[in-house]
């Protein structure tokens, strides 16, 4: 049997971690053995499609209103193929936060998903918030929780025993990650040897700026190559408001660095494999757990399992998406003999 044609449709082909998966997927070799991994940036204002060469199209586009109709023109000149939707932005805490209509986004949701044969969650957290609201049967819903290549956080060397804490803070700078209130936190604690690392550029820059108020511990670097950051820090610091998986946090699992987590949506995926959640998410909690991460140094033996851990679910990312491109090619093949498949012919 030939290597499946998959295509991947974006909408934003920004640096974020939707390409960095996407980048993963099509640099892995068991996944490119076991298909042809093409990303296609979709026009934003296209409302029909030429069409595309594919047996199965994967979509990872934002769910919108306004992009409604360019998912329905797609299921209906490609109705013949597998389509799948990657869920990567909603989540129950966005929804908390950001929406404030929940029946008509509920609507969307539902009307949107209906297009596609699976719909992919990206934790285990978001696949059962979307199952629970009946925004997908669970029949319908894969869990196949993110990934990107950890190998060169595997290989990093662990933190030195003993050495001052160095905190970090990676992603960018806006409303989501929360960095207003670790900063907060961190520039109230008492005077001790350690320091704030803030890797990323973003919309919320001066602001935060504004709050460290001069205090000399905490540093922003802008935009660097993850490695570099996770190398330069002993503790990660995920305060997230909404978050579907965290990239960051199984990278700093696979570095066998300590790590600390608002624990909503998908982060709360990462407390069995070794991240400390904060429990309510006040700027009090917060403190006590910086102090904690200071005051307290790392049991013997933790950083190895959380590196154990860490490798095991990024396998687990390729195992999962070959197992399901094997099930929606089964699926889609004739029952009978007679039967044709219709296979496109052109782009």
């Amino acid at each position: 049997m030939t290597r499946p044609r998959i295509v991947h449709l974006i909408d934003d082909a920004a640096p974020d971690g939707v390409m960095r998966v996407l980048d993963h997927i099509i640099d892995h070799p068991e996944m490119t053995a076991n298909g042809r991994h093409e990303v296609h940036i979709m026009r934003r204002n296209a409302l029909t499609f030429r069409r595309i060469k594919a047996d199965i199209i994967v979509s990872h586009l934002t769910i919108s209103w306004r992009m409604l109709p360019r998912i329905i023109a797609l299921q209906a000149s490609h109705g013949d193929l597998p389509i799948l939707h990657v869920e990567h932005n909603y989540t129950e805490a966005f929804v908390a936060s950001e929406v404030q209509n929940h029946r008509r986004f509920a609507t969307l949701l539902r009307t949107a998903y209906a297009r596609f044969d699976k719909v992919v969650a990206v934790s285990q957290a978001q696949g059962r918030w979307l199952v629970s609201q009946d925004f997908v049967a669970a029949e319908r819903l894969e869990v196949i929780p993110s990934a990107v290549n950890v190998t060169p956080f595997l290989e990093m060397d662990a933190p030195v025993a003993g050495s001052p804490v160095r905190m970090g803070a990676i992603g960018r700078l806006d409303k989501q990650k929360g960095f207003d209130t670790l900063i907060e936190a961190f520039v109230a604690l008492p005077e001790m040897d350690t320091r704030l690392d803030l890797y990323g550029e973003g919309p919320e820059r001066e602001a935060l700026e504004a709050l460290a108020q001069g205090d000399d511990r905490v540093t922003f670097h802008g935009h660097v190559d993850p490695v570099e950051a996770m190398s330069s820090i002993d503790v990660l610091v995920m305060p997230s408001r909404w978050e579907g998986y965290g990239l960051a946090a199984l990278e700093a699992r696979a570095a066998g660095r300590r790590l600390i987590v608002s624990g909503v949506d998908g982060l709360a995926d990462h407390i069995a494999g070794g991240a400390r959640p904060v429990a309510g998410g006040s700027l009090p909690a917060w403190k006590r757990a910086l102090v904690e991460a200071f005051v307290q140094p790392d049991l013997p033996g933790f950083a190895r399992e959380r590196r154990v851990l860490a490798a095991a679910e990024a396998d687990s990312f390729a195992q999962g998406w070959i197992r399901l491109i094997a099930e929606m090619r089964a699926a889609a093949q004739p029952q009978s003999k007679g039967e044709q498949i219709g296979l496109p012919q052109s782009t």
